[in-house]
């Protein structure tokens, strides 16, 4: 084998890993196999379309030039493996067209990568360095399941408690899986002991996000099942890793800061799920736009070199 092909082989290996890591904003291979290996102890059908997502999502990232250390990152599948994920939670894994529509699914991350990229790159928004983040995932997923919902699969019943002490502990774990559509307290603390892998703020800003969206959660009278099962307040994990530790240097005022941006997520998931909206990410998402941007007029708050 050449050393070239050898390369490329660890770059697409690499990514195909990372990816699963940089759902959470990191770059680790334990912690991406960690991840990968909660998505197959969820079901094994959701840990294979996770992975055909990830491979569109490598491949339309190269189409759209995006180059191999992009791939190796696992920045141009983790959008792809969480569409992988969004179409077995929606359409299940028995009908072969699932498994098309995770890797096309993934494939078109590419390109709506690079035009919320170009956005964010060329335009005047530039200034706030706003990262493409999980909006390319919510995007394509958002157009797969408002154009398939007479395909949709039943929800599986939740056996998960609804009563409110157990509801609220458990809660701590399933808001970490519910960020890769998994409403499972195991496959959560497995993403947890991987975050922590990955660095020990990173895994406290998790327990912080998913402490303080349950609190909230209750607060706005949520109903305790959704507690239980992680829907509540799944962003605010991601809220409150991005604002810690990722998109501004980690300091004691953006453990602070993220603290409330932590709220306005839930009160945004809140909305999104009483409008009947499509929600994924998207309250995490727009909230940590806006949160960047506010941030960049504060002093104290200092984004990464």
């Amino acid at each position: 084998m050449s050393t070239v092909a050898l390369g490329t082989g660890r770059t697409w290996a690499f990514g195909l890993v990372r990816g699963s890591s940089q759902i959470y904003f990191q770059q680790n291979l334990v912690s991406g196999l960690l991840v990968l290996a909660a998505f197959f102890v969820a079901d094994w059908r959701m840990g294979l379309l996770a992975l055909l997502g990830a491979i569109g999502g490598m491949l339309g990232g190269r189409a759209v030039g995006y180059r191999r250390g992009d791939i190796s990152t696992g920045m141009q599948s983790f959008c792809g493996t969480l569409v992988g994920a969004a179409v077995f939670a929606a359409l299940g894994g028995d009908a072969w067209w699932s498994y098309v529509l995770a890797f096309a699914g993934g494939l078109a991350t590419g390109p709506v990568t690079r035009l919320v990229d170009v956005l964010f790159t060329r335009t005047p928004l530039k200034r706030y360095r706003l990262p493409y983040t999980t909006a390319p995932f919510v995007i394509v997923a958002t157009v797969i399941s408002l154009t398939t919902t007479a395909l949709a699969a039943p929800a599986a019943a939740s056996d998960l408690p609804d009563d409110p002490v157990p509801a609220f502990l458990l809660s701590i774990l399933t808001n970490v899986s519910q960020v890769v559509l998994i409403d499972d307290p195991l496959c959560g603390a497995l993403i947890l002991v991987a975050l922590f892998v990955a660095g020990w703020r990173v895994g406290l800003a998790a327990l912080m996000g998913s402490v303080v969206g349950s609190f909230v959660a209750v607060a706005l009278g949520e109903p305790w099942s959704e507690i239980a099962n992680g829907l509540a307040n799944y962003s605010g994990v991601l809220t409150a890793i991005a604002l810690s530790v990722t998109f501004l240097k980690s300091s004691t005022a953006s453990w602070l800061y993220a603290l409330p941006w932590v709220a306005v997520t839930a009160l945004v998931t809140l909305f999104m799920h009483r409008a009947g909206l499509v929600t994924y990410t998207w309250p995490y998402i727009l909230t940590t736009w806006v949160a960047l941007v506010v941030a960049s007029y504060i002093r104290g708050l200092t984004r990464p070199d």
